[in-house]
């Protein structure tokens, strides 16, 4: 594994010993690939995953890696909000918070979520 992997790994367990997802406000978990992203809801309590959405759901065309992010941060708010679940727990996996992590948690506050 990188030097690179292996310091996001650590932030990512520094990050988690304090975040925990409930099923009132599960944690929306990030995750971020070279070409992807994808976000899910999770409840820490019963270790399930409420929901997901990821960019290959959403059909984007030609736009910019973080306009697609903010897509997906909208239909997770759209998705929770059928749901019932208004405020969240941003976990952004140890990567650090801007880019397309800071997109969808944009989106998701424009689509409603509170955090």
């Amino acid at each position: 594994m990188s030097e690179k992997k292996i310091k996001q790994k650590r932030r990512h367990i520094k990050i988690r010993a304090r975040i925990h997802g409930t099923q009132e406000r599960p944690r929306l978990c990030v995750f971020r690939s070279i070409n992807h992203i994808y976000a899910q809801l999770i409840n820490d309590d019963n270790a399930k995953v409420l929901l997901s959405v990821s960019d290959k759901d959403i059909k984007a065309g030609k736009k910019a890696k973080a306009e697609i992010a903010k897509e997906v941060g909208k239909a997770v708010a759209e998705k929770a909000i059928k749901d019932k679940i208004d405020t969240i727990v941003f976990d952004r996996a140890g990567f650090v918070f801007h880019g397309r992590i800071k997109a969808v948690a944009d989106g998701a506050r424009e689509g409603g979520l509170k955090f």
